[in-house]
């Protein structure tokens, strides 16, 4: 069942309407941007250095493959794809004048992947402007697809939904009744809190008691963790750095905070979290858009997606950034197979509606629409035990 479907069957068609009417993007004149006879040019604005970069550098890695092996097999309907990258170091003036040598000098035709919820949504006017769709960003934020837009085409659930359904489920499995929000300021913490107590409102048996935000590059939770275990705090929702998330479970294990449960979406959901030493992780949950890789590794397209990593990169297991820049490439191939050989944004646009098929790397269903620009639907519960995410339910 599609998330948000009440609302999506009332507004939707009104929304695609007015936002193409509004939007010059689709105009002929503007859809030649990043398009040649030989080549289509794709921008990526990550965070290669800051405190995301597990998540920006291997999605890179794995976008990359992808586009190299169809770039040798003469490239979609004979153009080959130039992924241009620059690196924004989760630093939003970077982030800024990275968007501007893309969109400005490189004249990409698409962006892909792009990182960051604040940067996203400070990039949205200028790519309008310029016509440049973004793709599969590496931020769940419901902002990446809602409004529905045609310029905008989102991977999976918001963090929002993730968190709104994922600590009620934890609080139920633990009897818990008390929800708190460890966050970072910025528009992704915001939501992640958003939805926790969106989720305490809306559940008669949980109450919001606590918070605290958190710069980027705090590294001491010590403080944080004794007030809320003074409020009483039983479910702990997470928007914070991978690095910060380590920390955070560590910290707690140290203090004895056995009745304190920690729950990410998507943004904490990274292989990285669940392979480091000491069991120091071994607890903490998230609720994300798709499942960890060594939950399909009996697949035999995750063997090949593993056989191809390792050859490009050395690494036995890709990670969950290499997953998303794996199937985000993947995705995006398939649309621009599905434009044909004119290929405009409004073809473009069609080509990614068009879209619907099993991805078993990620373990969910990618289903796009004229009426729906969210790929998959899935909220999928993990846990990291004996090293490992394992997969515990998938919510409606």
């Amino acid at each position: 069942m599609k998330l948000l479907s009440t609302l999506k069957a009332t507004a939707a068609a009104a929304t695609l309407l007015a936002a193409t009417a509004l939007t010059p993007a689709l105009t002929p004149a503007m859809a030649q941007q990043g398009v040649t006879d030989t080549e289509i040019k794709v921008g990526g604005n990550h965070d290669m250095s800051g405190i995301f970069a597990a998540f920006s550098a291997p999605a890179v890695q794995a976008a990359n493959i992808v586009f190299g092996e169809v770039n040798a097999a003469g490239g979609v309907h004979g153009r080959k794809i130039t992924y241009v990258v620059e690196d924004h170091g989760y630093q939003m003036p970077k982030a800024i004048a990275g968007l501007n040598k893309l969109l400005n000098s490189d004249h990409v035709f698409a962006m892909l992947l792009p990182l960051g919820t604040p940067m996203n949504i400070a990039a949205f006017p200028l790519m309008e402007a310029k016509g440049v769709p973004n793709v599969s960003p590496l931020s769940a934020a419901r902002q990446m697809n809602e409004p529905l837009h045609p310029l905008r085409y989102a991977g999976t659930a918001s963090y929002y939904e993730q968190i709104l359904k994922g600590a009620p489920w934890l609080a139920e499995q633990k009897g818990a009744s008390k929800l708190c929000s460890m966050y970072l300021p910025t528009d992704f913490g915001k939501e992640i809190k958003e939805g926790t107590v969106d989720a305490a409102e809306a559940n008669g048996s949980l109450e919001f008691v606590a918070e605290t935000t958190h710069k980027p590059d705090d590294s001491d939770f010590v403080g944080a963790l004794q007030k809320l275990k003074a409020e009483g705090c039983e479910v702990v929702t997470l928007a914070l750095g991978v690095r910060q998330v380590i920390t955070v479970s560590a910290t707690a294990k140290k203090l004895g905070l056995e009745g304190m449960y920690f729950m990410n979406a998507s943004a904490g959901f990274h292989t990285v979290m669940a392979k480091v030493p000491g069991g120091i992780t071994e607890g903490l949950y998230a609720s994300a858009g798709w499942t960890d890789l060594l939950s399909n590794v009996d697949k035999p397209e995750v063997q090949e997606f593993m056989a191809k990593f390792k050859e490009a990169t050395g690494e036995e297991l890709p990670g969950t950034g290499a997953v998303l820049g794996y199937t985000a490439a993947i995705a995006f191939v398939k649309a621009l197979e599905a434009a044909g050989p004119d290929l405009t944004l409004e073809t473009f646009k069609k080509g990614m509606e068009s879209l619907n098929y099993d991805d078993p790397v990620a373990g969910n269903t990618v289903d796009y629409s004229a009426t729906d620009h969210q790929g998959a639907d899935e909220i999928i519960v993990s846990v990291i035990k004996d090293g490992n995410w394992q997969e515990l339910t998938r919510l409606d």
